[in-house]
């Protein structure tokens, strides 16, 4: 055996009981979350013939059949256009407001600024589903049923309080003295807000903009109860429409619950990526 193997072998470390024990539990853990997802991708590429069988398929011809009937339900793209109006503008609606408040209570101090804080976290706790009959009965007596705008509002008050926030921990975590120096170089109180705080906000907008973009799309009660029109339902409620009279198209429906969780999976990793630039970018500015 030549001098730089017998080096080489006694560099490795032994191995750790413990550190396998652990990396076993992970990957444990992380087949227990995956495997769901992987059923339900498999499940949407099997013929219905091998989705109901008594002893599981893992290995199949896959087919696109599913998808197909899945997004040739009638109103299938006004269902899609709905979801991405309402949530979008729910989600930039609350970011802007959330963006001002949080600013305030973070920085300023002023008369009931620990009522608010308190207000913004009971906001966040409560059950919207509470609240349900009481928003029917105002948009029905405003005549706002079926209405787009309301259920963007809607939307907009669920996402707010988090946003708020989860925003006011990420300003109230950038140094004062960073907003004071710009300042002593000239800058006004909103200029060094724009130039200096808010391109630190990166990681903390994209985490917000994501947990918003979640919680609106996947939002079914409010939709059920306010949008009784098809043409201005959301795409929950087409995963809803799978049922024919021999029972529930599971293909399909799999095909649809694949489509539905496609935008947040590849938001997700686009937000990721942004945020721990953003990360970077402040920690070099600073």
């Amino acid at each position: 055996m030549s001098t730089h193997t017998q080096q080489t072998l006694r560099k490795r470390k032994p191995v750790r009981p413990a550190a396998v024990a652990k990396n076993l539990g992970a990957l444990l853990l992380a087949v227990v979350f995956v495997f769901p997802v992987y059923w339900m991708i498999s499940s949407a590429l099997k013929p219905s013939s091998e989705i109901l069988t008594k002893d599981p398929v893992f290995v199949f011809t896959p087919t696109f059949d599913n998808f197909g009937t899945a997004t040739g339900v009638e109103l299938f793209w006004t269902y899609v256009q709905n979801s991405l109006i309402v949530t979008v503008s729910a989600v930039l609606l609350a970011l802007l407001v959330a963006l001002a408040a949080s600013f305030a209570i973070a920085r300023m101090k002023f008369r009931g600024r620990k009522g608010l804080v308190l207000g913004v976290m009971m906001a966040q706790m409560a059950p919207w589903e509470v609240m349900v009959i009481a928003m029917y009965m105002i948009a029905r007596d405003a005549e706002m049923l079926n209405s787009l705008p309301l259920l963007t509002a809607i939307y907009f008050v669920m996402v707010l309080p988090f946003t708020i926030w989860t925003l006011r921990g990420f300003i109230a975590a950038v140094p004062v003295t960073l907003e004071e120096a710009a300042q002593i170089d000239g800058c006004t109180r909103g200029q060094a807000f724009r130039k200096v705080i808010f391109p630190l906000l990166a990681p903390g907008l994209m985490s917000t903009s994501l947990f918003g973009f979640i919680t609106a799309w996947n939002e079914f009660a409010m939709v059920l109860i306010l949008n009784k029109d098809k043409s201005a339902q959301t795409l929950p409620l087409w995963l809803t429409q799978f049922q024919t009279a021999f029972g529930n198209d599971w293909g399909a429906t799999m095909a649809a619950s694949t489509l539905f969780a496609l935008p947040v999976l590849l938001i997700f990793v686009f937000l990721q990526r942004k945020a721990v630039g953003g990360m970077t970018a402040g920690a070099v500015k600073g």
